[in-house]
């Protein structure tokens, strides 16, 4: 059992409102787990802790054994900066909204990190890009801009670009909701493929039949609190919390 990720007892308020409390999970080598839960269950919120957009209050955060955050006398306490850049090079983060640069071609927005935060051969990292945006099906569009590119068309240059990083394991943030219906079968087939070759992912997600099909592990937010966790087919199939029998109703009524 090979932990890439270990989040403990993770804190987190903004203000006097606390969105996190006490959580507490952990995801394996080549494992997909997926977070699902109703708006402003703190999903996002677990997930921009996870990537360190966010700071913890209170928790340890370690990924492949490397402490980002330790906690101490009930506060996260993290790690100096040198080691904070080893741990964010193993991991990469797909966000709702794309946030490609939009002055950047799709190549140069493949090509940019590996190059400036690696430090890596320009001629490597095209040959690279080149290759992963042929994988999502783009290699045609390399000198388009974004603002040229269809919504799925950007999010499938956003997952190259995360990619790029060659991450251990990769976070997507709603990576469909921006995307009307058809768009979003084109991401979902994609993080599809990933999930086949064996990259550790973690998803916040509203499609409840992609997160019965792809994951090892379901996690039911609600609340700031993990409602239930366990196999697709316990959370999603067999639900025994009353929270979370209700919102998956919901969800299958909308």
């Amino acid at each position: 059992m090979h932990k890439l990720l270990e989040i403990n007892h993770c804190k987190k308020n903004f203000g006097a409102v606390e969105v996190l409390t006490d959580l507490s999970l952990s995801v394996e080598k080549s494992q997909v787990l997926s977070i699902i839960g109703p708006s402003g269950s703190g999903k996002s919120t677990l997930l921009r802790c996870a990537t360190m957009l966010e700071t913890m209050d209170g928790g340890d955060l370690i990924y492949d054994g490397l402490y980002a955050a330790r906690d101490q006398g009930g506060k996260a306490v993290y790690a100096e900066p040198a080691q904070l850049q080893k741990v964010r090079n193993m991991f990469g983060l797909v966000f709702q909204n794309f946030n490609l640069f939009p002055h950047y071609s799709v190549l140069k927005n493949v090509m940019e990190a590996p190059m400036l935060v690696q430090k890596r051969a320009r001629k490597e990292v095209q040959e690279e890009a080149m290759d992963l945006l042929n994988q999502m099906g783009l290699a045609d569009k390399a000198t388009a801009y974004p603002y040229q590119l269809s919504g799925g068309q950007q999010q499938r240059v956003s997952i190259a670009r995360a990619l790029a990083m060659n991450p251990k394991i990769l976070f997507f943030d709603e990576p469909t909701s921006a995307l009307d219906p058809e768009l979003t079968g084109e991401i979902l087939r994609v993080i599809r493929g990933l999930a086949e070759k064996k990259m550790t992912m973690v998803i916040v997600t509203h499609e409840m039949s992609f997160a019965r099909d792809v994951s090892d592990q379901v996690v039911f937010m609600n609340g700031g609190l993990i409602v239930e966790q366990g196999r697709p087919e316990e959370v999603i199939d067999h639900p025994t919390q009353e929270r979370t029998i209700q919102f998956l109703r919901r969800m299958r009524e909308q």
